[in-house]
């Protein structure tokens, strides 16, 4: 096995101890088994926002059937990076995803004595780091990090449905966020929404 393989499956590790870290720590909430209307309304009366999708599933779903597809139907541009470059591009994708996006902004969020689980009450709207730039930073790194295992792997079926995950989750985690912040702080968060943009 090559050192850029090494690396690549390192990269992948790393990634997947993210986000099983984070499904743990959601599955041993109550919260994550309420998946019908009726929790939704729940939700909105408990004080969370009424998200319909444990939002780290979407990206490796994406990747799952992105590997799927092209083993079945590849597809080839007559554009291909080399092993070595590949493997470090894609790495540092993924690796900036993660620590400059999903680290720092759950570092930000636990300062503040709140959880990035989705179905937990927000206290406090975090307006620093890449908060500054995103208002969904979370969100961004499980694109990005789609798009580094894209470019790694050089599976364009992976990149192709990208923008299908970045779509649902939009529509199933960020949009019904929005909602509850707008409801429950008003001109605050309508401010920082027109200031900041939903993804970049």
């Amino acid at each position: 096995m090559t050192n850029w393989r090494i690396l690549a499956i390192v990269f992948f590790g790393v990634d997947f101890l993210f986000v099983l870290t984070s499904a743990v720590r959601h599955i041993k909430s109550d919260d994550f088994f309420r998946r019908t209307e009726d929790s939704i309304e729940s939700h909105q009366e408990k004080d969370a926002a009424a998200v319909r999708v444990f939002p780290p599933v979407m990206p490796l779903l994406t990747i799952l059937i992105g590997l799927g597809l092209n083993r079945l139907w590849p597809i080839a541009f007559g554009f291909e990076l080399r092993k070595p470059e590949r493997y470090w591009l894609g790495g540092l994708i993924v690796a900036g995803a993660i620590l400059g996006l999903g680290a720092w902004s759950a570092i930000l969020i636990r300062r503040t004595g709140q959880s990035e689980n989705p179905w937990k009450p927000t206290t406090e709207i975090v307006q620093s780091g890449p908060y500054c730039v995103t208002r969904n930073p979370l969100y961004l790194q499980m694109v990005l990090v789609c798009v580094g295992v894209a470019v790694m792997l050089m599976n364009w079926w992976i990149l192709i449905l990208t923008p299908v995950c970045a779509w649902f989750l939009q529509k199933l985690a960020i949009l019904p966020e929005e909602a509850y912040l707008e409801r429950k702080f008003g001109n605050t968060y309508l401010a920082y929404k027109a200031r900041v943009r939903r993804w970049l």
